[in-house]
Parts: C-alpha cells; structure tokens; sequence
C-alpha cells in the first residue's frame, strides 16, 4: 500500500520552505513561515520577509484570496502575543476567526513561550503542537540560541588543503577553494548577521569581507546611513588600533557597517576612526587581547544573532579556547602544499593530547565542485 502523507505535515513543509526564504533578511528574529488551508486547498501563505516588518502570519492571513474563517493555520513558530515592531499575531488569528492552528516550534522568548499558544486556545481555537518540531527547531538555532543565552550564535569557517594547510610557505592563499565553495561562503556571510576576522588578517590580506550576491539588495538604516542587508556586519579583533586607515574596510566603512573591537584607550586615536565612519567598541582585555567573551556579550546587548568568524590562525584558536564557537565549517581542497613553515587554519598552544580535542556532531558533508565541505556542532 502506497503510504498517505500525514496532511498536517505537508501543509508544515510548505511552511518551511517558505521561512527559509527569510534566511538572512530576519534577524535578530527567527524565520517563520505561516499556510492557511480551507476546505482542502491553500487560500493564503506568507513567511518573515524582512526585520521590523510583518511577520509570517499577518502576510498569509493578508494574501488570503477568500475568507480564512474556518480555516487551519499552519506556523513553523508559536505565533507571537507581544508589541513589538509588529503587533501581536495572536490578536490577528483571532480577529480572523481561524478554526484551528497547527505549530512547529515552541517560542523560548520569555515574552511568549507558551503564552502565544495559551492565549488562542482561551479564544476557543484548536491548537495543535509540535508538528514536524525537529525540522522547524533547526531553521531557528541561532534564534534559539540568541534568546536563551543573549550572545551570538558563532560559527568558525576556514578552507585548507587536503595536508591541512591555509596558505603556501611564503603566506600566498588565493585560491585555495574553488569558485561553487566561495559561492557557498558569500551566502553564509549573507545569513549571518556579522563576520569577524583579527586585525592582522586585514594588514596582510586588505579584505572587504562584504557579500557579493548579484540579484538581490534590501538596505537598513543605522542612524543617518543606509547600509545593505545582504551584507553582513564587519568586525575586527583589534586590541590596540592597528587596522590600517587606508584599509578598504576602513575606507568603505560608509558603506558596509563596520566595528572595531579594541581595548585602545587613547580617545584621539579613538576619534580618527570613528571620523571614518567606524564604529569602535570597547572591551576588556584578556592577556593584552581583545577578550572574545566578553565582546560576544557586547554583541549580543547589539542585536546581534550570529558571527562567522573567518580568520586568521590565531583568533580561531582563541575563540576555540574561549568556547564561543558553537560550530565549525572546513572546505578542504584536494590539493597539497606541503611546508613546515606554511600556515595552518588553527594556530594557538592547541590541546595537549587526543583526548582534550574539540569534537564535532550532527556533521554535514558536501561536495562543492572538487572540494568537500564538513560542517559540525561544537560538542
């Protein structure tokens, strides 16, 4: 006999797919898409197009092509019951008289856990929970993990050779990865909030660390400047104002959001940066370094949900030690360089023995062009 697919979990995969459209538009907040089904057939979908804007529920209920009275709402996410941005999508269902609400994800934001859920069944509307609950928890882990620990979400990437090495002898690296990985990269930096290098990653190699996706563009505002989504936000590891002013980073700092996290004290040299449009944030010091901990905090009090760290050796090591990666992305090329003196992806004391070493679950692997891509979970 041919299996019958359970009809809630159809109509929840369709909402799915259409949350993860939001990836990269959203945050801080989660990706959420909503379906509304009557009588057997879609009348209206939407999902979270865009941060402080309409969430996932209002754009179904407002792209219904007939009445939604009656009708069953499927949510990836318990629909929210606070003002926000937005207001609350509880008082929306309600208004338009769904029949029944079927849900993905619990909310773990104080503000609504369980409270969204409570609030329509006390209206009288039948609440199903916890459909297809795995799958929709995983679109919003960074989410989950912003709300519940009020830091960002840090995921390690970096792209070697096959002898585990990042660079040749005299520090040449381009290109390690070929064009479908770098592809790949760009829409990672697009889905973060934030990416982070250390500063001598900016004198050596003078990056723009933007996100170059032909096609798409959507802008927000930060005080008197509009600057790209796309994009994420640039931070470098700066302990005491080395990042050249020349740099393009500094000189595009117009353009692309960008901090620098520094323990520098001197307030002159302070203001040359920020004449140029950087923004220069303060932290503690750990060992003369910036102390990785103590700006994931400072990020996080920034709305920012999520950093992809991108280098160099050193400050991956560090943000390893301090136990701020939650996890790791390797594109490993099938080329070898050899060198006792060429640079690896990992620098740092690193572990004394096997058993101390930092290992990875829930692995992903890919294959982008002629490189293979592992991605894992901090353990």
């Amino acid at each position: 006999m041919v299996k019958v697919e359970n009809i809630d979990e159809k109509y929840m995969k369709e909402a799915i797919d259409l949350a993860k459209k939001g990836a990269g538009w959203v945050n801080p907040n989660p990706m959420v898409g909503a379906v509304i089904v009557k009588s057997g057939k879609v009348i209206g979908f939407g999902y979270h197009e865009k941060y402080k804007m309409a969430h996932a529920e209002r754009n179904a209920l407002a792209n219904c092509i007939e009445s939604p009275e009656g009708a069953t709402m499927y949510v990836t996410l318990e629909p929210c019951c606070h003002h926000g941005n937005t207001g609350p999508c509880t008082e929306a269902i309600i208004e338009k008289k769904i029949k029944r609400l079927v849900v993905g994800s619990f909310d773990p934001n104080p503000l609504v856990s369980g409270k969204g859920i409570q609030t329509l069944r006390d209206s009288g509307i039948e609440v199903v929970e916890g459909v297809l609950r795995e799958e929709c928890d995983e679109l919003n882990k960074v989410f989950f993990h912003y709300i519940k620990n009020k830091t960002p979400y840090v995921t390690m990437k970096y792209a070697m050779t096959i002898d585990g090495k990042m660079a040749t002898y005299s520090g040449k690296s381009k290109w390690i990865s070929t064009e479908e990985s770098r592809a790949n990269v760009h829409m990672d930096r697009h889905k973060n909030s934030a990416i982070l290098v250390g500063v001598e990653t900016v004198i050596k190699d003078d990056p723009m660390l933007n996100c170059r996706i032909e096609g798409i563009e959507k802008y927000i505002d930060i005080g008197d400047i509009k600057y790209p989504l796309t994009s994420p936000i640039r931070i470098i590891c700066d302990s005491f104002l080395r990042t050249p002013l020349d740099s393009k980073i500094v000189k595009t700092a117009d353009k692309y959001r960008t901090i620098i996290a520094s323990c520098e004290e001197d307030e002159e040299k302070i203001e040359e940066y920020r004449k140029k449009n950087c923004e220069v944030l303060k932290v503690k010091s750990l060992e003369k370094r910036v102390d990785l901990k103590d700006l994931m905090k400072k990020l996080g009090e920034l709305s920012i949900d999520s950093v992809l760290i991108e280098g160099g050796a050193s400050i991956n090591w560090s943000a390893l030690e301090n136990n701020i990666v939650n996890k790791v992305q390797a594109y490993i090329a099938p080329k070898i360089f050899g060198g006792q003196y060429a640079k690896t992806p990992i620098t740092g004391a690193g572990v004394d023995s096997p058993s101390q070493a930092f290992e990875l679950k829930n692995k992903i692997i890919k294959i982008f062009g002629e490189d293979i891509f592992i991605e894992g979970e901090v353990k």
